[in-house]
């Protein structure tokens, strides 16, 4: 005869939810009441990698997911120079720097495909890191093959996406998207106009495709922003004169010239 299974008299107690480490607890630590703790927990994980590369400020680079390097019309061009100013700002910005110094104006993307991966493929062939912030989304989000895997992040939230995105951008270069790309720049462009951040160079590459999709001037005249809000961002025609640009506002000065950044 089987010797009886004897069951510990604190056997419903030890296997209680409620009795588990809470920082082990899935089911506790993915509920509405720890929200907030998911969000400190997005942020804190990005910052102090970020802060191990000794990576002091950011050229943000926004653009569609859904260009590739030889796709139709406009995308291999679209493509070819964000790729190119990856290049460019790292070799020029402060990105390579090693050693006690800090990492300035690292190129950082949404870390998906697209102008992301060109961008972040250009910062690779310049030998610099660069940061890939994806988020969790039903379809086209994978992280791509270029941004250095030890900043390549991965958020659920984007307000919190939004945030790591913005808090250490030195300038912001955008190149043709569609509505994720709008909302990152006008989020961008509307806490500068607010005054909730600070003012940086703010460059879209392709006028004519920009000026096709927005009437920045329209807005101006019906009254719904100042004249003066059109001095938040200007427009490039291509890799180098975005650069260009941004240089002539100081990028790339920071740890030479004193300049906070």
């Amino acid at each position: 005869m089987p010797e009886p299974i004897s069951i510990a008299p604190n056997a419903a107690q030890v296997d209680s939810p409620s009795y588990r480490l809470a920082a082990l607890d899935k089911d506790f630590l993915l509920g509405d009441s720890m929200r907030g703790v998911r969000f400190l927990l997005e942020y804190a994980k990005a910052e102090e990698a970020l802060r191990r590369w000794q990576i002091r400020s950011t050229i943000v680079v926004f653009g569609s997911a859904r260009i590739r390097e030889d796709g139709p019309g406009r995308h291999a061009f679209w493509y070819e120079q964000a790729r190119r100013f990856g290049r460019i700002a790292s070799e020029r910005g402060g990105a390579l720097r090693v050693g006690g110094d800090a990492r300035d104006n690292v190129i950082a993307t949404g870390g998906g495909p697209g102008i992301m991966e060109a961008a972040n493929r250009g910062a690779i062939e310049a030998g610099a890191p660069s940061i890939g912030f994806n988020i969790t989304l039903p379809t086209e989000q994978q992280p791509n093959a270029y941004s250095t895997p030890d900043l390549t992040f991965r958020f659920h939230y984007f307000a919190m996406r939004k945030m790591h995105l913005a808090m250490r951008a030195n300038a912001l270069v955008v190149l043709p998207g569609g509505f994720g790309t709008l909302d990152e720049l006008f989020e961008i462009l509307t806490l500068q106009q607010t005054g909730k951040a600070p003012l940086i160079p703010t460059v879209l590459i392709d006028e004519d495709y920009w000026r096709s999709v927005i009437k920045f001037e329209s807005l101006i005249e019906h009254g719904m922003v100042n004249p003066t809000d059109a001095d938040l961002f200007c427009f490039a025609d291509d890799a180098e004169e975005a650069w260009t640009k941004l240089a002539a506002r100081g990028v790339g000065r920071c740890k030479e010239e004193g300049l906070s950044p």
